[in-house]
């Protein structure tokens, strides 16, 4: 078992430090370590019917055996899903239920279960306490980490939610092996976000194992894991609400975010989107002169090695840019990208429309169009 802690200060309670444990088989041990936490009584667990039909089962067996009496909320599966319509259903489940403020909520599922399922938490009642159990690879390594919960607008990825911190964060990596081809591959991507910008060791191992890890190896999987949470963890505790240094953890994700908005939510996963944004970024680095040429394939090279896209065919430029400008990382109308110096470190900029612009022909031309 390997236990990551998130160093966070002080707020509401005495210490909003909380546990990132990662160890296989965890998901029948979740009730007596809520037990061991502290918490009794009622408590909400919100997942989806794919999820829930493949694990729901053991986790309310274990939350009951932890002395815990748990009511289960379904949302629908799908990104197209986390919206506040859906979210008002979950409130009035909630409400008819009667939970109360120290009924805890228990997300368990993927990106989207936790995302509003956290976004739940923060405001039902303005605020009630919940644990993440994320069950795909993006959420372990990403979604379930730093307290960012919400929900989606029409004209944009997250732009309704809240900083809100879990009590803890409980990863079972084998709950992996009944995750789809596809899914771990997009979880796959955030892993390789964060040895771009942060630990080319990191990253060199992920070369060297990338035939494992797509094929989801054991003791490989593992560790990337537990790295890519070790690493948020160490960005989230020295900057919680993304006034600084939690920017980083952001490349990729203005390309990759308004790609997801401009195909609907619906033609790529997040992790594909992001797959083909840190791609944009790289080529948007080489453009502005910040890395060579070889970086860029470097990072493209891996991605392909693990079976993800690297392009977005017939997205128009200028529909990219102009979905950019809404996104939430923008300030006085300028766009900030995360950008790459060299494997391990990057840096935050603000970037011109053309600028921008002119880092696609570099794009087309390394991928021969």
């Amino acid at each position: 078992m390997r236990t990551i802690k998130v160093e966070l200060g002080e707020g509401a309670r005495e210490d909003r430090s909380y546990d990132i444990v990662v160890d296989r088989g965890l998901l029948d041990r979740i009730g007596g370590a809520m037990r061991d936490m502290g918490f009794s009584g009622r408590c909400t667990l919100i997942t989806n019917p794919t999820v829930g039909a493949l694990y729901s089962g053991r986790v309310l067996e274990s939350l009951k055996a932890g002395g815990l009496q748990p009511v289960v909320i379904e949302v629908p599966d799908g990104e197209e899903y986390k919206t506040l319509a859906e979210v008002s259903k979950v409130y009035d489940r909630l409400i008819e239920e009667r939970m109360e403020r120290g009924s805890a909520i228990v997300a368990l599922g993927g990106g989207v279960v936790g995302d509003m399922a956290g976004f739940v938490a923060a405001t039902f009642l303005r605020g009630v306490p919940f644990i993440q159990v994320p069950t795909t690879l993006l959420a372990q390594v990403d979604s379930s980490v730093g307290g960012k919960t919400g929900v989606n607008h029409p004209l944009g990825k997250n732009l309704i939610g809240a900083f809100y911190q879990p009590r803890a964060v409980f990863i079972d990596p084998d709950v992996l092996e009944t995750l789809e081809e596809r899914e771990l591959k997009a979880g796959l991507a955030e892993v390789i976000k964060y040895g771009v910008i942060w630990d080319e060791a990191f990253f060199s191992f992920l070369e060297e194992n990338s035939k494992a890890l797509a094929g989801r190896g054991g003791d490989e999987i593992v560790t990337a894991i537990e790295r890519s949470c070790s690493i948020k963890a160490e960005v989230v505790s020295r900057d919680e609400r993304e006034s600084g240094l939690r920017c980083i953890l952001n490349f990729g994700h203005t390309f990759g975010h308004a790609i997801e908005a401009l195909t609907g939510y619906t033609r790529f996963k997040h992790g594909e989107a992001v797959s083909v944004g840190m791609v944009m970024a790289a080529a948007l680095s080489v453009s502005l002169g910040l890395t060579p040429e070889r970086t860029m394939l470097r990072i493209r090279d891996l991605l392909v090695d693990m079976g993800l896209p690297v392009e977005a065919p017939g997205i128009d430029g200028q529909d990219l840019v102009e979905t950019m400008r809404l996104d939430k990382k923008v300030r006085a109308g300028a766009i900030r990208f995360v950008l790459v110096e060299e494997i391990g470190s990057v840096v935050v900029r603000e970037v011109e429309e053309e600028r921008i612009k002119a880092s696609f022909a570099l794009l087309s031309a390394c991928s021969g169009g």
